[in-house]
Parts: C-alpha cells; structure tokens; sequence
C-alpha cells in the first residue's frame, strides 16, 4: 500500500513540475522577417507578433475601469498551413478571453514552421501583461534583429516538432472537462446513489433498460445530467483545498484524447453495540483511478487496505464462511480476513475492470468486480452481495431490446473441495434479454449455468456462445456437469411516480411434481414482487420502496455440491440463500449534499440443526447436497431451525464531495434474529449497533444477514 501512495504522490509531482525546453529547425516566419538570417527569425517572430498584440488589442471597459493589472495566459498554436490557432486562454476576466480570441483571429497567414525542410504545426504560451506594454527592439551582439520584448516568455515555449514529443504531452493538456459523465465507465453502483436517477429512467416512454447494473454513464445521459447535478451542488472556495475537499478529484488530467483521474478512498468508522464490549471500528485506505483513451475506451481501478471489527453478529457471520487455510473469516462482499491483533481481520481487496465500446450498441468489459441483474433492492438472479470476481461481459443495446451476455470465474474454498492448497475453479455464464414490450411493461429473460472442470474440459467453449440455451447444453454434456437456472422479470410502470416490478427463478422443472399438490422438494423455484413510488407524496426526491422475496427449500443446490450457485461461500443471488421469505421496506430522501436512508426488513428462514442427531439438509444452506434433504414431498419454506428475523437501519448524512462520493454519516442497526433452537451455528441475537464514519461511497455493503 505504501508504493500506491508514493506512485501518487510521484504522479502529482510530476504533472505539476514538469516543464520543457526544445527547438526546432525553423520557426514560423512573418512576412516582415522573411529577410533575415535564420538566428534572427525567431526574435522577430516574437516582436512582430507582441507588437501586433499592442497595436491591436482593446482593453475591456470593464477592465479599465477596475483599474486591473495582471496577465492573460494565452496557450496557441501556428498550423501546418501558418494559420494562427487558440488552444486555450486563461483570464480572470471573460472579456480578456474573449478579446484576447478576437486579435488572434485577426492575426495574418504566414509561413509555418519547418522539421527537416517540412512543414510542421508549433505550439506556444505567450503572457499578455495589462496594462499592454510596447515591445522594445534592441540592438544585441548577433546585430540587429535580436529582440527584447515584455510580454513573450522564451524560457515558456513549447516547440512542437515531430521530435519533441515530450514538449507536446505539456502542451496538449488542458483543463478537464469532467470527460468521465460521458465515458463508457461504469456509474459506481450503490442502491441509495442509484435511486436519484430511478425515476428519470422509468419514465413512461422512455427506452431505458434499468435491470442489468451497474450502469455506464452514456446510458444514463440520455435521461439525466450527473454532470449538471454534481456542478450544482458545488460549493464557492477559492482555495485548493477546499476545492478538492468539496468539489474537485485530488488529481484530473486531459489531454488531446485521454483524461484521467485520481482519488483517495477512505471508509473510517467508530462504532459500538450492546451485544459486543470491544467496539466497532473499521480503518480503510485505498485509491481510486479512472481513465479514458479515445473517445471508445476507458479503465477504472480501486485498491483497498482495510482492517475492522464489527458487530459480533455480523463477526460469527464472516468466521462461519470461512476458507480452507489459516485464516480466521471471509468479510462478507469483500474477501479474505486475516487476523489483525486479537479481535479483528486484515481484508485487502482490488478491483478493475476495462471497457471498450468498438460500436454504439455493443460495450465490452473485462475486469475483477461484481454485477447485478433486477430493478430491485434484492435479485433472485444475479447479485453483488459474494466477493469479487473475474468476469467478461458483453452489453448489446438495440431497437426495444438491451441483451446482456457475462461470463464469471468463481471459487469454492471449502476444505474439502480444495487440491494442493489451492481453491477449486468454477465457471459461471448467464444470458439477460431485457425487451421494452410497450412504453410501460418490460420483460426479462434470464438463464445461467455453474460448472466445474469435469473431465479436464476447463472453461466450456459451449457456453461461450453469447445466443445459446443454456439448457439444451446441459443435457448435452451430462446433467452432472452443470446447474442451469432459468427466470422471468418483468417491469410495469403504472405511471410516472409508481413502478411495479418482479421476478421469477426456477431452479428444476418437473411438471407432475408441480402439479402434484404435495410440495415436493423439486419444486425449486422463488420469487420477487415488488413497488417504487417516486417523489412520494409530492416530495421531490423521496423515494419508497416495498418488496417480498420468497425462495423455496433447496433452490440454487445441486446433487453435486461444487455447483451451488454460489462463490467464496456466499451465494450468488440472495444474500440469504434459499428457504426464507422476507418483506423489505425501503426510505430513501435527499437534499442537496444531505440525505437519508431508512430501511426495515421482515423475514422468516428455515435453518439446519447441524446436530449428531439431526444432519439433514432442510434447504437454506445452498452449500449443502440436495441428496441429504429432510424428505421427497412436505416440503415447506422455513422447515427446520425456524428463525424469524427483524432489522431496522438508519443511516443520515453530508456529502461532502460529490465528484468521488464522500460523505460523513451515522449509521444505526436494530437486529433481533430469534431461531426456534439454539445451536452452535444458529445463536439468538439482539442488537443494536450504532456507529459514525466517513467513507467514499463506491459499492453496496450489506449488513442484514
């Protein structure tokens, strides 16, 4: 972590100290030095050019009459054809810029500079003083001709020829112009920055597709302006501290076709809870860059160190998906923890991705990060609750139609999957056709598959068709080779506050099971319904939210444990697994630069005994083998270890920069989980955890297990 943060520190150093000194092997010449000796021309090239300045240029009235003295920076460059070009003027006055413009434009054709006998393109910076002063010709010892003038800096030209490409990096760059609000970057995908925007993009008419997340910022442009929001909550500083503490990256370079940006991350918490006497904390440091090359091409990377402590439902949590390996947990949606002194963990965590647009309706990303499929707080499908992962995936958009194609590298770290210490490799693919059937309802289909190296066959080239069904495939190559899953979503939108939204998962398929009317276990399937009401109650940005998830007993297992629909022991789709039904409330306000966020959640979930005397699998646990269920039929949601759940959280804060999403918060959970029968897996637990922090905001982080 210390090399990030020296490469950073280098990195500014750099751009803000490097200058550059060359020549070239002739200057653009005037008509009035077409006459003299090579050494003289460009001493007249500045004076000829300074005096036609003087002679030209008007000061502003409003410049005169504030009695203003100062320079214009003027950045120009002469082209290949000998035409005079601004590039860029800076001014405390617009009237400056726009003046200074003006005499440039009016400025003569002359002969271009020369590389090797050619005509090339140079570019200077050139100090207007104003008051004007005349520019003096002085008699010097290479005789007359040489030139002293007051407003041209020699020592400051940037010569551009064909060999002085360093020169031409400087002088290319120009301010930024906040060029990531039209990349084909991702849109850091949180649930409560999403929701400023949601109704934007489920107006009535529009052809946006809003499941498949997160999104990149040429899909949400069309609907909503993030720049102009991000411009309208700046605050007045003059300072540069204050301009990169509210308003600005730490670091933002353009140039003639790249930009980039580089920031700091932090996530800083103290906290404490009535169940646990040591306290809550949490310290995470990292950086976050972003890049764009062209105008199709754009990288994005966020490097995290991070050691913390929580609550000690949420620390039993993280110690029961524990790895093959020394190390004591796997911190929920983000990695490995090692130990960090007695109590705590150590989780480091990166993330990146590339993304290349080579046409309008096709984007493609390649990187280590998360996805989500669904319009609501949950997916049944696909979510970001697991850890990281490699993945590629493929975003066409056409006509009513926006299908997405993402293929993913997962790992089963259990003990007894793992083969010479390292963890087991299984791949994962789904398809996403999202369809605009009417300026209201949209409808998705869904399929995915898990599969594993049997037979050395490694990464299915049969499941690399973007198009295929995945299905018939596994049919194909045996069913124990993989575990597909099909589903339907579908989205009304009622009218332009209130939209309606669900999804459908099924997991097996036996039609006689399904009509049997004796809830068999194969009648894996679940459920989403669930409503937004947009600007509730006639108060802009108020956001309400009601949802019910319902997923039945060993939906997402398989008979062959290594294709659960699962990664890093946490599943793919619902953070609760499977056997559970659950009622999510959702309050989301925001003003300004303040915000606040409330949510409650109602579930009940069917847990194992894990006992000598009962070891059956009543199917929540997607980790274990189907073949070791409880029964064939009776099969019921919430059978086994009933527990019933109820959680309240409470979160209120500043944004303090809207550019990198850093905010100052409070946090409040009230967590009372109450099984039927204590085990040693399943403990009762009451809680309340309070906690303060700052943080930037750049993914979901989930505490309602």
């Amino acid at each position: 972590m210390k090399h990030i943060w020296l490469f950073t520190v280098l990195l500014i150093s750099f751009l803000s100290t490097a200058q550059t000194l060359s020549t070239y092997e002739k200057p653009p010449v005037f008509s009035e030095c077409d006459s003299l000796s090579v050494d003289q021309l460009k001493p007249c090239f500045n004076f000829t050019l300074n005096n036609f300045i003087y002679n030209n240029f008007k000061i502003p009235e409003i410049v005169s009459n504030e009695d203003y003295t100062g320079d214009v920076q003027v950045l120009f460059e002469v082209s290949k054809e000998g035409e005079f070009r601004v590039i860029y003027v800076d001014a405390i006055y617009d009237e400056l810029k726009e003046e200074s413009k003006r005499v440039f434009d009016a400025l003569p054709k002359i002969k271009p500079a020369t590389y090797n006998s050619k005509p090339t393109f140079v570019q200077y910076s050139l100090s207007i003083t104003i008051p004007l002063e005349k520019p003096i010709k002085e008699i010097g010892g290479r005789g007359e001709g040489l030139q002293k003038d007051a407003n041209f800096k020699e020592e400051d030209s940037l010569n551009a020829t064909l060999s002085d490409e360093f020169d031409n990096v400087n002088a290319s760059l120009k301010p930024y112009e906040k060029l990531e609000y039209s990349s084909q970057l991702n849109i850091p995908f949180t649930h409560s920055y999403y929701a400023r925007f949601d109704d934007e993009m489920n107006a009535i008419g529009t052809n946006s597709h809003t499941a498949a997340k997160p999104f990149i910022h040429t899909d949400v442009a069309k609907y909503y302006d993030i720049k102009a929001e991000k411009e309208s909550l700046a605050k007045a500083t003059d300072s540069w501290f204050g301009r990169k503490l509210y308003n600005e990256h730490l670091v933002q370079v353009q140039g003639k076709d790249y930009w980039f940006t580089v920031d700091p991350i932090v996530d800083l918490q103290l906290g404490a809870e009535t169940e646990g006497d040591d306290g809550t904390w949490n310290n995470t440091r990292g950086v976050f860059i972003q890049a764009g090359f062209g105008k199709r091409f754009n990288i994005s990377t966020s490097v995290y160190e991070s050691q913390g402590r929580f609550a000690d439902y949420f620390n039993a949590y993280a110690e029961s998906l524990r790895a093959f390996g020394p190390d004591p947990a796997i911190i929920p949606g983000r990695g490995i923890g090692k130990r960090f002194k007695e109590n705590s963990y150590d989780y480091p965590v990166a993330e990146a991705y590339l993304s290349y647009t080579p046409a309008d309706f096709l984007n493609i990303q390649f990187g280590h990060g998360k996805n989500f499929i669904g319009d609501g707080y949950r997916s049944l499908f696909q979510s970001d609750v697991a850890s990281p992962y490699p993945f590629l995936k493929l975003n066409t958009t056409f006509w009513k139609i926006k299908y997405t194609s993402t293929w993913m590298w997962l790992k089963d770290v259990r003990p007894e999957v793992v083969v010479d210490d390292a963890f087991l490799t299984k791949y994962m693919a789904n398809h996403y056709l999202s369809w605009n059937v009417s300026k209201r309802l949209n409808i998705g289909l869904f399929e995915s598959v898990m599969w594993v190296d049997t037979n050395g066959r490694g990464f299915d080239v049969n499941y690399l068709n973007p198009i295929i069904f995945f299905r018939a495939i596994e049919f194909q190559t045996g069913q124990g080779a993989g575990n597909a899953i099909l589903g339907l979503s579908a989205k009304y939108k009622w009218n332009n506050k209130v939209n309606l939204y669900g999804q459908f998962i099924l997991d097996e398929f036996s039609l006689s099971d399904v009509t049997g009317g004796n809830k068999s276990w194969k009648n894996k399937f679940g459920f989403q319904l669930g409503a937004k009401y947009f600007n509730a109650f006639k108060v802009d940005n108020l956001l309400l939210q009601a949802e019910y998830n319902q997923v039945r007993p060993y939906t997402y297992s398989h008979n062959t444990e290594i294709l659960n629909y699962g990664h890093f022991n946490q599943p793919m789709a619902h953070l609760w697994g499977a056997n559970f039904r659950e009622l999510v409330l959702i309050g989301r306000y925001n003003y300004k630069r303040w915000f606040a966020d409330t949510k409650l959640i109602i579930g009940q979930r069917g847990f194992d005994f894990n006992t000598d005397e009962d070891s059956f699998a009543y199917g929540g646990d997607i980790y274990t083998n189907e073949n070791d269920r409880v029964g064939n039929v009776g099969i019921t949601i919430g059978q086994g270890n009933k527990t019933n759940s109820f959680m309240w959280e409470q979160q209120m804060g500043y944004l303090l920069n809207p550019e990198t999403n850093l905010k100052v918060f409070a946090n409040i959970i009230y967590r009372d989980f109450n099984p039927q029968t204590i085990t040693s897996s399943t403990t009762d637990s009451n809680t309340l955890w309070f906690s303060l922090g700052i943080r930037t905001d750049l993914f979901n982080w989930y505490n309602d297990f």
